[in-house]
């Protein structure tokens, strides 16, 4: 680059030194070349200032394994344009013949249409079809390539505000020292450099905020040794609500720095199976959430498993005043039948939209003990483990996340949009998510009204050819009212195969545009509507589409949506205020 920089007289700076990408030093540069650099190579705060420089209209070129570099950073992989896979062929270098595909560009005027060279090959996944090839590589002239016809080796495009070139040449020494690689490189150099005519960066067209230094923040432990805190209120005095699965409501001071019982709600947390065997459950107090005006009307929602023979959970409505419950408030506003035979999958999560619409979510109310895909159990006596009477039932409000207008004497209304128009037969007008399994945390961004949660999923952590797909967690957006799968599909709408737990026979799998509800335990209408896609979705293992997950441990929680201008008078010192471990 030294000596290209001489011959082409513009100014080259290098280093090996990640912590030169910090804002201010990026800002004296047009472009950036990642030299055959491999893995992580930058931290997550100078990944966000190297976006920032691309968004205000930098230029980047990667040589050979750039694309080796930064799996767990999506960003990156769709500007480098594809991610290595592997080396053809054994010895790794060898000779192969590589064409042309676009002779108008800078970087392969001087190319000749067809030409041979010795390299080390790549073969790639995760390939960009936004990227516009250069140059391309003939399999048949060398071993083990795997793409097919379309193997492009150099590429470019627009990106993101800036401009990337990439070429999987440069593997070798000699290469740096070959004229007809080194003037490819500088063709691609001088139109990542804006065909040589840099302009100014701008970045006030940069649209990725710049993230906060790490000792900005200072975290706080308020209290430990809680017993299975749910879900939380910041009431108007500052002053924290919070609820425990077992049925406590604590308010933590902030002034006294000290917690107090604020009450409790009796509830039920154990099953008892038909052999009279108790099992500790899910159940309990679970959700719990302020009404948008309640500082004027001082009504607190809670969702909870009541104590007693009733097998049911509920929505209720109290009076929260001066911090202290007022038990004679309260209203029950909704009754959701369910089996305390097995455990599990409770939902429970409250949130309401910018048009006071309360959102409550539920889950499928089944076990997943004995069969980690499709829980599609029909024998007699096996309801509860068919989570087609409750996620797949039209009929049901269990494995479902319901959207009701609040009224003020404690009754509901319908608003327009959910589901199923009320009225309509074997349906409930509540519903507005259909298809979840545990959507256990929810959240309603305030300025779109898209509603997420987080689906934690079935175990499985492989395919399978009799009952189809591995487990996955999903986030999921829904940006209308829609069903949303389960049981009949995970992940991606990855589908179950309709199994005969009976006979122990495997049937067709089920198709996401025409899911069919055949149970017996089904009350609602056989034809589901079409399956709405997720947001994001991981397994077990590592996400080929999803890398920042990483591999192992699943529990998908939806947080709530911030926006950076809703932020702009916060103090310093400012808190926000989280629970761990719940």
């Amino acid at each position: 680059m030294l000596e290209m920089g001489k011959k082409y007289q513009f100014v080259v700076d290098t280093t090996e030194n990640d912590s030169a990408f910090y804002e201010d030093n990026l800002k004296k540069y047009h472009a950036v070349v990642f030299l055959n650099t491999t893995g992580d190579v930058l931290n997550p705060e100078q990944q966000n200032n190297f976006e920032r420089f691309i968004q205000a209209g930098g230029g980047w070129v990667g040589i050979h394994s750039a694309t080796d570099t930064e799996y767990g950073w999506p960003w990156y992989g769709k500007m480098a344009g594809a991610y290595f896979k592997d080396h053809p062929g054994n010895p790794n270098v060898q000779e192969g013949e590589f064409y042309v595909v676009d002779k108008n560009h800078e970087a392969c005027k001087h190319l000749p249409d067809r030409f041979k060279r010795t390299d080390e090959f790549y073969n790639f996944k995760q390939m960009n079809k936004d990227v516009k090839p250069l140059v391309a590589i003939d399999e048949k002239t060398y071993k083990e390539g795997n793409m097919g016809d379309d193997h492009p080796m150099s590429w470019y495009h627009e990106y993101d505000g800036g401009r990337a070139f990439y070429t999987a040449m440069g593997h070798t020494d000699e290469s740096f020292s070959e004229e007809l690689f080194l003037e490819h490189l500088w063709g691609g150099l001088k139109w990542a450099l804006d065909d040589g005519k840099p302009k100014a960066l701008n970045y006030s067209a940069v649209r990725t905020a710049k993230m906060p230094e790490e000792n900005r923040f200072n975290k706080v432990v308020l209290e430990e040794g809680l017993n299975e805190p749910i879900e939380l209120a910041l009431l108007p005095s500052g002053n924290v609500l919070y609820i425990e699965r077992h049925g406590a409501i604590k308010i933590y001071d902030q002034n006294e720095k000290a917690t107090m019982v604020v009450d409790s709600i009796a509830i039920s947390h154990e099953y008892t199976d038909a052999d009279g065997k108790k099992s500790e459950a899910e159940d309990g107090l679970l959700g719990v959430q302020l009404d948008p005006n309640f500082e004027k009307n001082n009504f607190i929602y809670f969702y909870y498993s009541p104590a007693g023979d009733t097998a049911e959970n509920v929505l209720a409505r109290y009076v929260l005043k001066d911090e202290k419950l007022d038990r004679s408030s309260k209203k029950i506003m909704l009754r959701i039948p369910v089996q305390r035979e097995q455990c599990c999958h409770t939902g429970g999560s409250i949130a309401f939209d910018a048009s006071g619409n309360l959102f409550v979510s539920t889950g499928d109310n089944t076990s997943p003990r004995d069969f980690n895909y499709g829980p599609n159990d029909e024998r007699p006596g096996r309801g509860p483990w068919d989570a087609q009477k409750s996620s797949g039932n039209t009929n049901d409000l269990r494995g479902k996340i319901l959207r009701i207008q609040v009224q003020p004497d404690g009754s509901y209304t319908i608003p327009e949009g959910n589901l199923f128009p009320k009225g309509t037969e074997k349906t409930r007008p509540e519903i507005y998510a259909m298809g979840t399994r545990n959507p256990y945390r929810i959240s309603v961004d305030k300025k779109t009204g898209y509603l997420y949660w987080g689906e934690v999923g079935p175990d499985a952590n492989n395919d399978s050819i009799p009952y189809g797909s591995r487990g996955y967690d999903e986030v999921n957006q829904a940006k209308k009212a829609g069903y949303f799968g389960w049981p009949y599909f995970v992940g991606k709408n990855y589908p179950y195969v309709e199994y005969d737990f009976a006979a122990k026979k495997s049937g067709e799998k089920y198709d996401p545009a025409k899911p069919r509800n055949n149970s017996p335990n089904n009350t609602g209408l056989t034809e589901l509507p079409p399956v709405s896609p997720p947001f994001i979705w991981y397994p077990y293992a590592e996400s080929e589409e999803f890398p920042l997950v990483g591999s192992g441990g699943r529990n998908a929680m939806a947080g709530p949506v911030f926006y950076n201008e809703d932020f702009k008078m916060r103090s310093a010192r400012s808190p926000i205020i989280t629970t761990e471990n719940c």
